[in-house]
């Protein structure tokens, strides 16, 4: 089972899903980013008469529609004719998905972002500030998501949907697991890499992310994958990779040439990307500490013994470790559970400071267990046109930074084959 690989064991609920799929059109999958001041971008922005203040960074709302974040920043720099570098981001929003985003934009005016034309991205300048947009400042994130082909009736639907809700209120939110795209929706082995490169076990983290395939992805992009997975060949490899698997080719352009220099291929690839590479692995650990702990019926609304707590507002949280070379294990029954995983996975704290590589070394932290559902609401079902004999539901919700909609989404809809659900 998929979730299980990524360390989603559970449900906090036990009512019965809904079904259904998310993203059949990206309109589906609305996401609006809220900084901690309160400014809301929007996927319709009011377009301001004037933009407003002086500073250093001309603020813009960025809506994009079907694009990778990271790459929709590159192409907006290379039409303004600048560094990457110059523009910032808050958060990470999804690919397959509308969503509108804070980004600064360094010496720069809205003339020159006015004359910007990219396909399925709009941006709208706000105002200049001294201060770029950084992580921060994001407080979380609007979600509102269309439940598309539910078989259910209307009634069953509204009557499932609500006591699932109930009982979420109950829990007090939803297990706040790391979602299925930390990991890669259609090829799930960023853990697995970033596994590897934890125990520095270099050759296969580089098998891993090269020729690992996926029954989910491109069939010429697998066929690829397995006949590297049995040669091991990366100079004939590089005959027939796809273009379009841009990092693989680059690791596999170094290797045709030094075949045994992993690390060596790996210094190739972008920083961030390593770096997300050993977060999954932490995600997954994570995962897993949840889920062991929702298992033994260990509440997670009340702070144990031993425990680790995050000040959320004015409430003190249980807060599980996002294990590194400088986080603490917990103590008690849940520091007994992390010892556990961890013993099993074969591997310590200290092999998060990888000395080959400090740069991707990770320090560790702490993340709160449960994450409150902020502004829930449920639209009527309806007749799906998309899908004939089915119907559809809207959900709107509002998360805090870093919380997943899917993982929420799970809950309603229980989702049997969580790909094929659009996850």
């Amino acid at each position: 089972m998929l979730e299980r690989e990524l360390g989603i064991e559970v449900y906090a609920s036990r009512s019965l899903g809904i079904g259904g799929k998310i993203r059949q059109l990206p309109e589906d999958f609305v996401v609006e980013e809220i900084l901690s001041n309160g400014s809301k971008a929007e996927t319709a922005p009011i377009e301001a008469p004037q933009v407003s203040g002086r500073g250093r960074y001309l603020v813009c709302v960025l809506v994009k529609r079907n694009w990778d974040t990271i790459l929709a920043v590159k192409t907006i720099a290379n039409q303004l004719g600048i560094d990457s570098e110059r523009i910032q981001i808050a958060g990470i929003k999804d690919a397959k998905a509308v969503t509108a985003q804070h980004i600064s934009i360094s010496r720069t005016i809205p003339e020159q972002v006015s004359q910007i034309k990219i396909k399925n991205i709009r941006l709208h300048p706000l105002r200049f500030l001294d201060d770029k947009i950084h992580s921060g400042m994001l407080f979380g994130n609007k979600f509102h998501i269309t439940i598309k082909a539910i078989v259910h009736s209307s009634s069953k639907i509204e009557e499932r949907t609500e006591n699932v809700q109930n009982e979420l209120e109950s829990f007090g939110g939803t297990p706040n697991f790391f979602g299925h795209q930390r990991f890669g929706t259609i090829r799930p082995v960023t853990h697995l890499v970033g596994k590897n490169l934890v125990r520095s076990e270099w050759e296969e983290a580089a098998l891993t992310f090269l020729a690992k395939s996926s029954e989910y992805e491109h069939p010429e992009s697998r066929q690829a994958r397995e006949q590297l997975w049995k040669t091991e060949n990366f100079r004939e490899a590089l005959h027939y990779f796809p273009h379009k698997l841009g990092y693989e080719r680059i690791m596999l352009n170094h290797l045709a040439k030094y075949s045994r220099d992993f690390v060596g291929a790996f210094r190739r690839l972008p920083t961030k990307l390593l770096q997300l590479f050993v977060q999954a692995y932490q995600s997954y650990l994570f995962n897993r500490f949840l889920s062991q702990r929702i298992k033994l019926g260990i509440p997670l609304n009340e702070i144990q013994t031993g425990d680790q707590t995050m000040s959320v507002g004015s409430q003190k949280r249980l807060a599980l470790p996002l294990i590194g070379f400088k986080q603490l294990l917990s103590s008690g029954v849940q520091g007994e559970i992390e010892r556990q995983v961890l013993e099993k996975e074969n591997v310590k704290p200290p092999n998060f400071h990888i000395s080959t590589m400090p740069e991707i070394s990770a320090a560790g932290g702490l993340r709160t267990a449960v994450v409150s559902i902020n502004g829930f609401s449920m639209g009527k079902p309806s007749e799906d046109s998309a899908n004939s004999f089915r119907r559809k539901l809207s959900l709107d919700f509002t998360l805090r930074s870093g919380s997943y909609a899917t993982i929420v989404l799970r809950e309603f809809m229980k989702p049997q084959y969580p790909i094929k659900a659009g996850f």
